[in-house]
């Protein structure tokens, strides 16, 4: 479904991005999994246009998508949740969700829409004439990812869901993420919570300094000491428990 070729991404005169290339299989959910300032929001903002890759290509479902406007790139099925959420803080959870289906021109299909996503997560129905920016950090990255939903995504791209968020509600959105895979959306998920990320996902690759480390499966990464004790927590992992511990 998507593929990246050797990409390079600048800002300015910083490279960002050094040579990148992944891909992702339809139905897959694969996470990147990386340090601060690895390049790892980098590689979703150069997906969806934010950010133009001074080199390589990116084809998403056949189509080559890297010189394209983000608008155009939204339009052909990818979403994209942000890092720390950027909800519409003015407005109510409900005006969140209908900016989400902008290119929606059905009235019914937008109230079919908010429907399923106050399914994933009810606590929105109850908050839907509230102002979304008096919402909780974990409200708040629900209503990210349900106004991304809207369009319903062919890929949906998901920028570290579980930053800011205490242990319980880090539970629930990625319960949410395992639901969503499993009912058929392609993920790609950034994220540095390595117990959560690992165990959902199908593929992950380690980012750098903005380059692919390593990549491979969840036992794969395992048997991977760098990626154990350097990259994914600087601890040790449990395997009886399945956990890491740093």
């Amino acid at each position: 479904m998507l593929k990246m070729i050797g990409v390079e991404t600048f800002y300015g005169k910083i490279k960002a991005l050094h040579g990148v290339s992944l891909e992702v299989l339809e139905g897959q959910l694969v996470c990147i999994l990386g340090a601060n300032g690895a390049g790892k929001s980098t590689i979703l903002k150069t997906i969806t246009g934010l950010v133009e890759p001074e080199y390589g290509t990116i084809h998403f479902n056949g189509q080559r998508i890297d010189r394209m406007d983000a608008e155009d790139i939204i339009k052909l099925g990818i979403g994209h949740v942000p890092e720390w959420r950027r909800i519409f803080a003015e407005l109510t959870v409900k005006e969140n969700l209908q900016m989400g289906g902008f290119l929606l021109k059905e009235k019914d299909l937008i109230h079919e829409r908010m429907v399923e996503a106050f399914h994933h997560f009810p606590i929105l129905e109850k908050r839907k004439d509230q102002q979304a920016g008096k919402m909780s950090g974990g409200e708040q990255q629900m209503l990210a990812i349900s106004r991304a939903l809207m369009l319903k995504p062919k890929l949906l791209l998901l920028d570290e869901p579980s930053l800011g968020l205490s242990p319980l509600l880090v539970q629930d959105i990625f319960a949410t993420i395992k639901e969503l895979h499993k009912a058929g959306t392609t993920i790609l998920l950034v994220e540095q919570n390595v117990n959560h990320a690992l165990k959902i996902a199908d593929y992950g690759y380690v980012l750098t300094t903005g380059k692919i480390f390593l990549s491979g499966t969840y036992e794969e990464l395992l048997d991977e000491e760098k990626v154990r004790e350097q990259y994914l927590g600087e601890g040790k992992y449990n395997r009886r428990a399945k956990v890491w511990s740093g």
